[in-house]
């Protein structure tokens, strides 16, 4: 049984009914996840049109004259739809080719071995031997403040695009934010970003934080920073309160505000762990909201496992990927045979800005702060062929390796497909490769990822 049909959920049904499971999925809102369809992937195709309207801006340098691109918001809003649907409905086939259930309804866990389903035509108990709770999150909106889905709003509130904004305040530095602060810039709104440390992306490379913030500048971007938010209001033309005014104002704790005609909550997300019995199965959730688990994604009862947003580890779809994967696995016993543990320090990840962000394994603060001992070597995407012919070349690639032995830590890249090419560095750190592995690989010419090469050379 398996509560919660995004991408832990969907590839653990996938992997157990090909290894001979019977299996059945509980999905309340849309098969391939509610975080992933409704936050990510409209997200992501957003950011690729500011991409493009952003290269378009940058032709000239090209050899081509320079055009200004305009948005068409009906098309935007169908391609989104279409590539939301699309994909939805891929998963969809998928496992009904395999013949998992797919139950469309609020699952309940009404025992340790029993689901209560409660859909359009009624209320099902369905019995199991054993269970993935994967039920995803949901943005995080603090006492506050008061979405209220045209003018104060979270995340999911930003699409499919109504309007673009005129003026929006994006609250949170931390991946999300970023990204939103990105499109928005990039659509030609006037953007204000309230920081509440004295970087973005907090827990970042100070180095790639300040590629970021450079860049931001470099649109117009205002950073408030060293502010933290505690009140959103909506005003009117005198800033008087008015829950129908057309201004929003944000109010920070060091007395400074910043008024704009919208506002964005980006501030995290919580568990979606309440209302579905886990104490009624005795699976015991932490005082976060989160189920704890074991390297099996096990809970304290041993036939119930949690993947995904709930698990607490990396909320990350390629994380929750691989979480049901291996849930899948070690429910049909293969955990017996060569099974390699999830390690999450080793996940790579990325964010979606442009110039894109990517990093995996060790980092260079986190190694400095515990007095381990690394090289780190940097190549900036100037220095490559490839990024010339692109008419860009911002950032750079570095590499963190052990002095000893070669070994490949960790790194970090900065630039144009940096999401690709952490793939690389990925693969060197989950692998043991070393730096010598790197530059005895014969890659392609001219390419951006020379510069791994390079760096590791």
């Amino acid at each position: 049984m398996i509560l919660g049909g995004g991408p832990a959920g969907n590839v653990a049904a996938t992997y157990a009914a090909r290894l001979g499971a019977e299996v059945t999925v509980v999905e309340r809102d849309v098969i391939g996840g509610a975080a992933h369809l409704w936050d990510c992937i409209p997200s992501k195709s957003m950011i690729a049109t500011g991409g493009a309207m952003s290269f378009m801006e940058r032709s000239e340098g090209m050899g081509l004259e320079n055009g200004t691109p305009m948005i068409d918001t009906d098309a935007l809003t169908a391609r989104i739809g279409r590539i939301k649907n699309q994909m939805s409905g891929n998963t969809t086939e998928l496992l009904q080719s395999q013949n998992v259930r797919l139950m469309r309804g609020a699952g309940r866990f009404i025992g340790p071995n029993t689901i209560e389903v409660i859909g359009e035509l009624g209320t099902e108990e369905v019995e199991f031997d054993s269970a993935l709770v994967s039920t995803g999150s949901r943005p995080r909106v603090p006492e506050w403040c008061s979405p209220d889905g045209e003018r104060i709003l979270t995340t999911r509130d930003c699409y499919p695009p109504r309007v673009f904004p005129e003026s929006v305040t994006v609250v949170g530095s931390g991946v999300t934010g970023v990204e939103f602060v990105h499109m928005f810039s990039s659509f030609g709104s006037d953007v204000t970003l309230v920081v509440s440390r004295q970087q973005v992306l907090p827990g970042k490379d100070p180095e790639v934080a300040a590629v970021l913030e450079q860049e931001f500048m470099d649109r117009g971007v205002k950073l408030l920073m060293g502010a933290r938010a505690q009140a959103i209001e909506r005003v009117d033309a005198d800033g008087n309160l008015d829950s129908e005014g057309e201004h929003v104002v944000v109010r920070c704790d060091d007395g400074r505000s910043v008024t704009s005609s919208h506002a964005v909550l980006a501030i995290g997300s919580v568990p979606n762990t309440a209302d579905i019995g886990l104490e009624s199965a005795g699976v015991h959730v932490n005082n976060w909201g989160y189920v704890d688990i074991n390297h099996h994604c096990v809970t304290n009862v041993e036939h119930i496992y949690a993947a995904g947003d709930i698990s607490g580890k990396l909320p990350l779809s390629s994380v929750a990927s691989i979480q049901g994967r291996k849930v899948a696995e070690h429910v049909m016993g293969l955990h017996t045979r060569s099974h390699r543990h999830l390690d999450y320090d080793k996940a790579a990840s990325a964010i979606f800005t442009e110039p894109e962000i990517a990093d995996v394994g060790l980092a260079e603060a986190e190694a400095f702060a515990s007095g381990r001992k690394i090289r780190v070597t940097k190549v900036p995407f100037s220095a490559t062929a490839k990024a010339m012919i692109n008419n860009d070349t911002r950032g750079f690639v570095k590499i963190i390796s052990d002095p000893a032995t070669g070994v490949i830590l960790g790194g970090s890249i900065v630039g144009r497909h940096a999401a690709e090419l952490i793939s690389v560095i990925a693969v060197a750190v989950t692998a043991g490769l070393t730096v010598t592995d790197l530059v005895e690989s014969i890659l392609v010419h001219p390419a951006l990822s020379e510069a791994l090469a390079e760096a590791a050379e």
